[in-house]
């Protein structure tokens, strides 16, 4: 071999030692990254001697980043419908809670009691007179909550989308550099770090296939068989509103639902092409465990109206006229039972600061006069009927006979239910999210063996040097004969 053709062989291997030491500078310098896929270099043995450099290739087990990303949509998707229960049950309350709803209504119970035993006291019926309002203004805070929960869960939808479409358009715009990168024989690890954080960012929004294409490109399907990127990015499409009343619905078409490329698509959460995911958990909450909600307190709300509205239980009004509650100060409409929870109101006639006196609820919402003081007949109708067992009107609360205290305890037993299993379900899914998040951290980076690494390319490089070295020393001595 000459002389020019060892210098060549060592100079090749001088820069390879270089590039791999570049290579393992990178890997150690991110070993904690989210993202970041190990490096290392390929080489290949030269025809005329020496090593070649072929490229840079990425460690990434696909089958485990498949299953983490699933397995993070899951926990997302989870943690949101059990961040929703919760919401919802602490609306209720705690029955040990003095401001829950159970606690207004034994509270109620109690104050009626009280003021019928000494129907004379002005201030225990003023204090029944406060314990019904609170009561009903309960009802109107979880209502009101609930369409908070709705109005919050619509904007997120709106975010969601928003944001979804941006990370596709920039997936394409990746997916053709690296195309164009690859074709010219460029090096594309960082660009392909890019882009696996960025679907691992659409994959929490809604769980995605990620299926190779030449060139380095890939394409991106949803769980449910939605095309959101194949060369093109799709387009998804929705439309928020500013507030959620709760007679709207996305069936009704009052609220909005989900196009792709201008198509409708359906928001099922058991057959949707979007299901899974954060932006399903919104439709969910939203649309559906919200909805429910609304439809029970509803329910309690009408169970409590009708209550206090039954004929012969106040001889003083005429018929049409309110009872105790009313409907925003008018007289209920079964037809309009939806939203009633958030209009339920105390009868004007027994609020000082509305002109009405404490003293009718002894004596009648409809006297014009205070009666005998001593009278208590009409509290103690009041009181049984709010304790009396009865079929509830609304099929929301079941076909049996309860009193209302009844019905508050079973809501509030429903809701704390459905938190638990919500919370069965998220914790499940967030181990199995950590396990896989771990078990792919452990293949990535391991520093101890890129330091070995390092070891081995000092001693290649300084081995090459010596090659260098010895052929510079022959060159001097065949120069000096």
């Amino acid at each position: 071999m000459s002389i020019s053709g060892v210098l060549s062989n060592a100079l090749s291997g001088l820069t390879a030692a270089s590039r791999a030491a570049e290579i393992v500078a990178s890997n150690i310098s991110n070993a904690t990254t989210e993202g970041y896929a190990a490096r290392s270099l390929s080489l290949s043995a030269r025809m005329t001697g020496g090593v070649a450099i072929d490229g840079v290739s990425r460690a990434v087990n696909q089958s485990l980043l498949a299953d983490r990303r699933m397995a993070e949509a899951e926990h997302g998707h989870t943690s949101e419908l059990a961040a929703a229960y919760k919401s919802i049950e602490d609306m209720f309350g705690s029955p040990m809670d003095a401001g829950s709803l159970s606690a207004l209504t034994t509270a109620f119970e109690t104050s009626l009691i009280e003021a019928s035993s000494r129907p004379d006291s002005t201030a225990r019926l003023g204090r029944a007179v406060q314990s019904a309002d609170m009561l009903a203004t309960k009802i109107r805070q979880i209502s009101q909550g609930v369409q908070a929960m709705r109005t919050a869960a619509d904007r997120s939808i709106s975010q969601q989308v928003e944001q979804l479409n941006k990370d596709l358009e920039e997936m394409r715009v990746l997916n053709a550099r690296i195309v164009s990168f690859t074709a010219q024989g460029a090096q594309t690890a960082s660009l392909l770090d890019a882009r696996q954080g960025l679907i691992d960012r659409i994959a929490a929004v809604v769980p995605v296939k990620e299926v190779p294409r030449e060139n380095g490109a890939v394409a991106l399907f949803t769980s449910g068989g939605a095309i959101l990127l194949d060369i093109t990015a799709a387009k998804i499409g929705f439309s928020p509103v500013n507030l959620v009343t709760p007679h709207m619905t996305q069936a009704a078409g009052t609220l909005s639902g989900l196009t792709i490329n201008s198509k409708p698509v359906s928001t099922d959460p058991d057959a949707g092409p979007l299901r899974g995911g954060r932006l399903d958990a919104a439709f969910q909450v939203r649309d559906g465990l919200t909805v429910a909600a609304q439809q029970q307190v509803d329910a309690m709300a009408r169970n409590l109206v009708e209550r206090f509205s039954e004929p012969g239980l106040d001889i003083t009004l005429a018929a049409g006229q309110p009872g105790l509650l009313t409907d925003a100060g008018q007289v209920f409409d079964p037809l309009e039972e939806t939203g009633l929870a958030g209009r339920i109101t105390l009868n004007a006639a027994l609020i000082p600061e509305q002109g009405g006196h404490v003293w009718r609820l002894r004596d009648g919402l409809g006297a014009p006069q205070p009666g005998h003081i001593g009278e208590s007949a009409f509290l103690n109708r009041l009181a049984d009927a709010l304790t009396e067992r009865r079929v509830p009107s609304s099929g929301q609360l079941g076909a049996g006979p309860l009193g209302f205290h009844e019905i508050a305890s079973r809501v509030l037993s429903e809701v704390s239910t459905s938190r638990h299993f919500s919370e069965q379900r998220q914790s499940f899914a967030a181990t199995r999210f950590t396990s896989l998040q771990m078990a792919e951290r452990e293949r990535g980076v391991d520093t101890d063996e890129q330091l070995q690494k390092l070891l081995q390319i000092e001693q290649a490089y300084a081995a090459n040097a010596r090659v260098i070295k010895a052929a510079g020393d022959m060159m001097d001595n065949l120069l000096r004969i």
